[in-house]
């Protein structure tokens, strides 16, 4: 009897030790990004995999070589800021879109559709158009964001949105 009595007060100790087990699980299961992080990622990401689809086609379709050149840097940067976006959201619990949503993914059919100059110039078009769009997220996202990780990404990567920017101001259109 001597034994029970003994074991009784562990009782209440491995009660309070399963229940903080259980509360850090609960806490590891909570992003460690803000609503806004979380939809500052939402949306540049969807930017960027849209920058990369239709710059994939207008490598193949663009008429003019320097549309085809400025695609092929949207290409390769985007995919570089792609896979940092990436990484940061994931580390921070977040999960990462791995597909286009319907309105981008309409679009690259659009520009799909059409060949020569109107391809040309309906590319340059939705590139100014989502890297306006995407420029003042980074922008924003580098002032207000919560994340320090994120904080310091956009901030280098706005630098890069206005480089495409400048740079597709100064493409011939076909």
């Amino acid at each position: 009897m001597r034994t029970s009595q003994n074991k009784l007060p562990l009782l209440p100790g491995l009660a309070l030790a399963v229940g903080l087990t259980a509360s850090a699980a609960a806490l590891a299961d909570t992003p460690a990004l803000s609503k806004s992080d979380q939809a500052f990622v939402a949306k540049v990401s969807q930017g960027g995999m849209f920058e990369v689809a239709a710059s994939k086609v207008a490598e193949d379709k663009a008429q003019a070589q320097d549309v085809k050149d400025q695609a092929h840097t949207e290409v390769h940067d985007h995919e570089l800021v792609g896979s940092k976006l990436k990484s940061i959201a994931s580390s921070n619990g977040d999960d990462f879109p791995t597909d286009l949503n319907a309105d981008f993914t309409t679009r690259v059919a659009k520009l799909n559709a059409l060949s020569g100059k109107a391809f040309d110039d309906a590319y340059i078009a939705e590139m100014k158009t989502i890297h306006a769009l995407d420029g003042a997220a980074f922008a924003k996202e580098a002032k207000t964001g919560q994340n320090a990780d994120l904080k310091a990404f956009a901030a280098e990567t706005v630098l890069i949105v206005k480089r495409h920017i400048g740079a597709l101001h100064g493409v011939t259109k076909s």
